[in-house]
Formats: structure tokens, sequence, C-alpha cells
């Protein structure tokens, strides 16, 4: 009797599983929003640098940085709402409209292993953006500088060959 009680106790704490998938649609929710006013923004400074005469200095250079940015918060909200689909779809009820929509099988998970492997695709993405947003704004002085430059680079070619390797493509 005591087993049957503890087993439905664990059962009913399956429940609290929908904390972190809500909790992280909302972060994705708020990183999009960030993300996408950060594009607004750049429309006007744009605006502002044709149309109104408005000449900094770096400003391609800063125009570029913040689309970076932007890219990398939308990819950083993309991994809350891989995860929070995962977690949902794992531990509370599989979502009957994934199954019949056929492109959103990015969303669909079926094991712990699979919502890992989706995560950490997306993960290397966002780090990759967030280095070459951190390139960006980097001055190379000396030859040494851009060795490694170049074999950051290199890593990272090498690395996603390697992610893209295992996957079905």
């Amino acid at each position: 009797m005591l087993k049957r009680i503890f087993e439905r106790l664990m059962i009913a704490s399956n429940a609290f599983t929908i904390l972190p998938v809500i909790f992280c649609l909302l972060g994705a929710i708020v990183l999009f929003i960030i993300a996408s006013y950060d594009v607004l923004v750049v429309f006007g400074d744009v605006y502002a640098y044709f149309f109104k005469g408005f000449h900094p200095d770096d400003f391609h250079s800063d125009i570029v940085g913040v689309i970076v940015g932007a890219i990398d918060l939308y990819l950083m909200a993309l991994v809350l709402f891989i995860f929070s689909f995962g977690i949902y779809e794992l531990f509370i009820s599989e979502i009957d409209e994934l199954k019949t929509d056929k492109s959103s099988n990015v969303l669909e998970v079926h094991s712990l292993d699979e919502l890992k492997d989706k995560l950490a695709k997306v993960i290397v993405m966002v780090l990759i953006v967030n280095f070459f947003q951190r390139v960006l704004h980097a001055n190379f002085t000396t030859p040494l500088e851009m060795a490694y430059l170049a074999a950051s680079i290199l890593a990272l070619c090498v690395g996603l060959y390697f992610l893209h390797k295992g996957g079905s493509h």
C-alpha cells in the first residue's frame, strides 16, 4: 500500500514539469521581443543615416553588430522554445498538431537524447554567432592575432562539420 501511495505521489509530481515549460516560453517571448526591438532601432538608425545626415564613424560595423546580436537573441529564444516544447512533449502530453504538421518536426521530440541533440545544435549556433559578434568589434594588430582568428574559424568549421556529420543530412 505504501508503494502505491509513493508511486501516485511520484506521478502527481510530474505536474511540476509545467513550470519550466511556462517560464521557458515566457523567456523565449521576452527574447523575441527584445531582439525585434533591437532590429527596429536599427531601422531608425538607418533612417537617420540616409535622410537626416547623421553619420557616425563606425556606422556599418555598429549596424552589423546589432543585427548579429539580434540573431544571437533569436537563437537563444529558439533554445528556450525548443526546450519548452520538448519538456512538454516528454513529460506532460504529446501535442497532436505537431504530429499532423510535417513542417514542425523541429519541435517534435521523442526522447531526452533527441531533445539534448536539438538543443546542442542550436546552442553551438548561438556560440558561433556570439563569436562572430565579438570578432566584429575586435582589433587585430599583430600577425599572431590574425593566426589565432584563422585557427578559431577553422575550429568552428571542423566543429560544425562533425556536428552535422552525425545528423541525418
